[in-house]
C-alpha cells in the first residue's frame, strides 16, 4: 500500500523558500504529501533574480503538480545575434527559445501553494535525524519535526554544511553582473537593432548577453517588457573579488549582493566600463536602475541523501548560468524525487531515495561539468591539469537553450 493511499500523510520540511524550495514543495503535494516550508529571509522574494532561459523540467512540475499557468510562460526570442563593439550584427542564426523571469515562476508556484505552507524569516540552526523522521530546531526556537528534510537552501547551504562541512563552493575566476532594464526606457533605435533576438556580445575577457523577459508585472505585451542582462567579466580572487562583493553598508558579502545592495560607487564604475560594449548593449545596462551581481561557483556533491536529509537543487551541484539549467535542475530533481516517493510506504522510502539519488548524482555531475567547460572556454581561463575538477565527465552536449 503506498502513503497516498494511506489515512495520514507524511511530512516533508523544506529548508530554502526560493524555487528549488517551491518546486519541491509542489511537486510532493501533488503526491499526497504534506510539506512545509522554511525560508530564512523575513521578506517576500517575488523582486529577486533575474531572466531565465525556460527548460520542459519546469513545465513538467508545473503539469504534474497541477500548478495552474497562461498559455505563454514567457517571451519567445527567434534569433541569436552577435553584435561587435562597432553594434555591428556579425552573425545571425535561427535558434527559437522561450525565456521567462524568476519572479514569473516564483510567483506561479506561490499562488498555487495554500496560505501557511511557506514560512519566512525562518533560518536553520541544526536538525537531527533518527528512526522516526527528523527535526530541525530554526533559530526563532520554532521545532519542527517531519520524515524528510529537504536541503533546497542553496549554494551556501545550512542543511549541507551539517552533513558536509568540508563542501564549499569553490570560486570560478569571474562573476556575473546582472540586471532587468524596462523595455519603455529604451530608445526605437536599441529595439529596433536587438528586436526580439537573444543577442551576445563576446570580448578578450569578458561576455554580455541580453533577452526579453516578462515585466515585473509578469505582462508580456510590447512596452511592458524588461531587457535581461548578463555581463560575465573576469575579477581576481582576494582583494578585487572582495571590493566586488561589498554592499552599499560597507558589509563583505559571501557569493552575491542583491538588487538594491549595490553600491553607487559600483554602479557607477560598472555603467563606465560599459564602453567596452556594443553601444545597443551599452544602453541597456546604463538603463538599470539596480544591477546586481554573483560570484561564479563551483559545487559538487558525491552524496545527495543522508538517511532521511536530502540535497536538492543549487544545495548539492551548482552549475555555471551558461548551462541555461540551475533552475531546470532544481525542477528535475523535484519531479523525479516525487516519481520515486509515488508509490513509497514508510518502510522504504530509504530505498526510493537511493534510486532517486543514483541518477540524479549523475545527472548533477553532468551537469556542472558542462558548465565549467563553457564557462573556462568562454572566459579563456585554463586549469591546472587542463581540468577544474578532478571528478569531471563528459556531458552528452549542448542543448537547446544553453548560453
Amino acid at each position: 500500500m503506498s502513503i497516498a493511499s494511506m489515512n495520514f500523510k507524511p511530512r516533508a520540511l523544506i529548508v530554502g523558500g526560493s524555487l528549488g524550495g517551491l518546486f519541491a514543495a509542489v511537486s510532493l503535494r501533488a503526491i499526497g504529501w504534506d510539506v512545509e516550508v522554511y525560508e530564512r529571509s523575513p521578506h517576500a522574494l517575488d523582486s529577486r533574480g533575474g531572466g531565465i532561459v525556460l527548460q520542459p523540467e519546469v513545465l513538467s512540475v508545473f503539469d504534474a503538480a497541477r500548478v495552474d499557468y497562461p498559455p505563454r510562460l514567457g517571451v519567445l526570442s527567434r534569433d541569436r545575434i552577435y553584435l561587435n563593439r562597432d553594434d555591428e550584427i556579425t552573425s545571425r542564426a535561427p535558434m527559437p527559445q522561450t525565456q521567462t523571469s524568476w519572479n514569473t515562476l516564483y510567483n506561479t508556484m506561490r499562488r498555487h501553494l495554500p496560505d501557511g505552507v511557506v514560512h519566512a524569516g525562518e533560518t536553520l540552526a541544526r536538525f537531527e535525524q533518527d528512526g522516526l523522521g527528523v527535526t530541525a530546531y530554526f533559530e526563532s526556537g520554532l521545532v519542527a519535526k517531519g520524515d524528510l528534510l529537504i536541503g533546497a537552501d542553496g549554494a551556501r547551504s545550512t542543511v549541507r554544511m551539517q552533513l558536509l562541512s568540508w563542501a564549499e563552493p569553490v570560486y570560478a575566476g569571474y562573476v556575473a553582473w546582472r540586471g532587468l532594464a524596462p523595455e519603455s526606457a529604451l530608445s526605437q533605435e536599441v529595439a529596433g537593432k536587438l528586436d526580439d533576438s537573444f543577442a551576445f556580445q563576446q570580448g578578450a575577457d569578458h561576455m554580455l548577453l541580453q533577452y526579453l523577459v516578462p515585466g515585473e508585472d509578469e505582462s508580456l505585451l510590447p512596452g511592458r517588457r524588461r531587457r535581461n542582462w548578463v555581463w560575465y567579466r573576469k575579477v581576481a580572487e582576494g582583494a578585487e573579488l572582495a571590493a566586488t562583493l561589498t554592499d552599499r553598508d560597507g558589509v563583505r558579502r559571501t557569493h552575491a549582493l542583491p538588487p538594491g545592495s549595490v553600491s553607487d560607487t559600483a554602479v557607477r564604475g560598472l555603467k563606465a566600463a560599459a564602453d567596452l560594449l556594443a553601444p545597443s548593449l551599452r544602453a541597456v545596462v546604463e538603463a538599470t536602475a539596480q544591477p546586481f551581481v554573483q560570484a561564479m561557483l563551483d559545487l559538487q556533491v558525491r552524496k545527495m541523501v543522508f538517511g532521511r536529509v536530502i540535497l536538492v537543487g543549487d544545495a548539492a551541484f551548482v552549475p555555471r548560468p551558461h548551462t541555461a539549467g540551475s533552475t531546470a535542475k532544481a525542477a528535475a530533481n523535484a519531479l523525479a524525487l516525487a516519481t520515486a516517493l509515488r508509490q513509497a510506504t514508510l518502510s522504504n522510502i530509504d530505498a526510493a531515495l537511493s534510486r532517486w539519488q543514483a541518477f540524479e548524482l549523475l545527472n548533477g555531475t553532468r551537469m556542472s561539468n558542462w558548465g565549467m567547460e563553457i564557462g573556462d572556454r568562454i572566459m579563456g581561463i585554463s586549469r591546472a591539469g587542463g581540468a577544474p575538477s578532478d571528478t569531471r565527465l563528459t556531458a552528452a552536449g549542448p542543448r537547446p537553450g544553453m548560453y
